[in-house]
């Protein structure tokens, strides 16, 4: 039931954060951001804890990104690098509480592949962009790829129920593909579809991850 209204709440919640993105209402559009990523928050803390470890990491974790999202609403340029810090701190909690399910030394499957051949593609799409932003974005291109392979670990070899499995993987990938939309707006083309389909995908993920500690049994 509560689960179901946190759903219908941030279905609101989002539907205001992309209307105030299309009239471009920048003081509007971040109170609405606000508090829709303070509810991913409040939902992780409304779930059962069945792997407290898991719980710790990504709790703080999601601070982080709530941080992150708060400083990318803004237009300065000190605010997107202090957001791509916090959301680089917010994936390494991720790893972190990814590697408490299941341990790097498993982490090794031939789908990570996959992962670092794309990671590379965008990295080398991006990279006639970024000038002086290059090393930290491949840091971050560095740290969202582990991210997303200890997500990919963690569903093919560990032995949670199945659920609590995919929808690690599902909001893992979620925030991977979204960051590309994010990367596409700040240094390729700023235009409203970047948001239009990265934001859906960014809360979808974190409401994943967020409801993923419930369902560890």
């Amino acid at each position: 039931m509560m689960n179901g209204l946190i759903i219908i709440l941030g279905v609101i919640l989002l539907s205001g954060v992309l209307f105030f993105e299309k009239k471009k209402s920048r003081i509007p559009r971040i109170i609405t951001k606000s508090i829709l990523s303070s509810l991913f928050v409040i939902t992780v803390l409304l779930q059962p804890h069945p792997a407290p470890a898991y719980f710790n990491y990504l709790f703080v974790g999601l601070i982080f990104c709530l941080v992150g999202d708060v400083c990318l609403a803004l237009p300065q340029t000190k605010a997107f690098m202090g957001g791509l810090v916090a959301f680089l701190l917010g994936h390494v909690l991720y790893i972190f509480s990814f590697s408490s399910l299941i341990p790097v030394s498993h982490w090794y499957l031939s789908g990570l592949f996959i992962i670092v051949g794309t990671s590379a593609f965008i990295f080398l799409w991006l990279r006639p962009h970024l000038k002086s932003m290059l090393i930290p974005v491949l840091i971050y291109i560095l740290v969202i790829t582990i991210m997303a392979i200890g997500a990919l670990a963690v569903f093919w070899k560990s032995s949670f129920q199945v659920s609590g499995r995919v929808l690690i993987l599902a909001g893992a990938l979620c925030f991977y593909v979204s960051d590309v939309f994010v990367a596409r707006h700040r240094f390729i083309k700023e235009e409203y579809r970047n948001r239009l389909l990265g934001l859906p995908l960014y809360y979808t993920g974190q409401f994943m991850l967020a409801f993923s500690i419930g369902f560890l049994e």
